[in-house]
C-alpha cells in the first residue's frame, strides 16, 4: 500500500440525483457527522432535498452545489475511516468538485469551505437568473477546432470545459448557443447535445458571480499539506496558498482544463478513486487513455468492493 500512488477525484454540478448518499448517511457514523456538521454551518438541513427531492428543487444551482459537496465529502470520510493508510498523492475535482478536492487534500477545512460553496451557489444562481443561458456538449471534435468554429460565427458562445478527447462543452445565452450548435454540426461536429444545467458556467457570463465570490475566497484559511492539488483553471499542480485562492476565483469564468489535469497525473498514478454521485470521471479517464484503474464510489456496496479490491490487490 505504501508504494502505491493514489489520486482522489470528485464530481461537479450535474452529477446529482435524488436519494444520493442516503445509504452512507444511514450506515456510517462518519457520513452522518458530515451532514450534521453541514446543518450546523448552514443553519439549515439539505437532507430532505437530497434524499427525497423533488428533482427540480435539487437540480437548482443554489441547492445542488452544496448537496454534491456535502455528499462527496460524506463518502470521503467513510472511506478514510476504513482505510486511513490510503493517503492520496494528489486530489482533483471537476468545477464544484474542486472544493471537495481541496478539503480532501488537507489544505482547507470542510467547515471553512462549505459557507463559500453556499455563497458560490447563490451568486451563480443569481447570474443564471440575470442572463438565461445554458451549456451543450460537442462530440467528435477537439477544443481548438471548436474554438475556431465559434470564433468564425462571431457569436457570444465560449468553450467552457475541455473534458476529454472528442468531448468539449460550450456555453452561452440560449439563442446564440442554439445557433452555435447548428454551425458546429454543419462544420463537422458529430453531435451537439444540450446539457441539463441552468447557466453558462465557466464563461464571462459568470463575471458577476466571480466578483461577488472573490472577497470570500481571499479570506479562505489554507494550510500546508503533503497532498498536491490539480486545479481546473490551469490543469496544473498548485501548491502556494495565494495561487490556490486566485485560481478558485478564476475558475468561475475560466474554462475547465480537466483532460490536461488528468494527463498531468496519469504517469505517476497507480489508482484513481472517484468519490461522489455518478461515475462520469471514470468514463472520462477511459477516454483520456488513462492506463491506471479508476474506481468509482457512490454507494456503500461500491465502497465495500473498492476497499476489498485495494486491500487484496495493493496490500504490498
Amino acid at each position: 500500500m505504501k508504494n502505491k500512488r493514489f489520486v482522489f477525484l470528485f464530481p461537479g454540478q450535474g452529477a446529482q440525483f435524488v436519494g444520493m448518499m442516503k445509504d452512507f448517511h444511514d450506515t456510517f457514523a462518519e457520513s452522518r457527522q458530515v451532514f450534521e456538521e453541514a446543518e450546523d454551518v448552514l443553519k439549515m438541513s439539505l437532507k430532505p432535498i437530497i434524499f427525497n427531492g423533488p428533482k427540480e428543487v435539487l437540480t437548482q444551482t443554489v441547492n445542488c452545489q452544496k448537496a454534491i459537496f456535502i455528499s462527496s465529502y460524506a463518502i470521503l470520510k467513510a472511506f478514510e475511516s476504513r482505510l486511513p493508510e490510503c493517503i492520496p498523492q494528489a486530489t482533483c475535482g471537476l468545477s464544484l468538485g474542486e472544493y471537495t478536492a481541496l478539503a480532501a487534500s488537507g489544505k482547507a477545512r470542510f467547515s471553512d469551505l462549505l459557507p463559500i460553496v453556499d455563497k458560490r451557489a447563490t451568486f451563480m444562481q443569481k447570474a443564471c437568473e440575470k442572463t438565461p443561458s445554458s451549456m451543450s456538449v460537442v462530440l467528435g471534435q477537439e477544443g481548438p477546432w471548436v474554438e475556431e468554429v465559434l470564433r468564425s460565427t462571431g457569436l457570444p458562445v465560449w468553450v467552457a470545459n475541455l473534458n476529454c478527447p472528442g468531448q468539449v462543452v460550450i456555453a452561452g445565452e440560449i439563442e446564440p448557443l442554439a445557433k452555435a450548435a447548428v454551425a458546429l454540426k454543419e462544420a463537422g461536429a458529430k453531435r451537439v447535445l444540450p446539457l441539463e444545467v441552468s447557466g453558462a458556467f465557466h464563461t464571462p457570463l459568470m463575471e458577476s458571480a466571480k466578483q461577488a465570490l472573490a472577497p470570500y475566497l481571499e479570506d479562505l484559511k489554507l494550510q500546508p499539506s503533503s497532498t498536491a492539488l490539480v486545479m481546473n483553471a490551469t490543469g496544473q499542480l498548485v501548491k502556494e496558498a495565494e495561487e490556490i485562492r486566485q485560481l478558485l476565483i478564476e475558475q468561475v469564468t475560466s474554462p475547465v482544463y480537466w483532460a490536461k489535469g488528468i494527463q498531468q497525473l496519469a504517469p505517476t498514478t497507480d489508482i484513481f478513486i472517484e468519490m461522489g454521485p455518478g461515475n462520469t470521471l471514470a468514463g472520462m479517464n477511459k477516454r483520456i487513455g488513462v492506463e491506471a484503474p479508476t474506481y468509482s464510489i457512490q454507494t456503500t456496496s461500491e465502497l465495500t468492493t473498492v476497499l476489498n479490491t485495494i486491500e487484496e490487490s495493493y496490500a504490498t
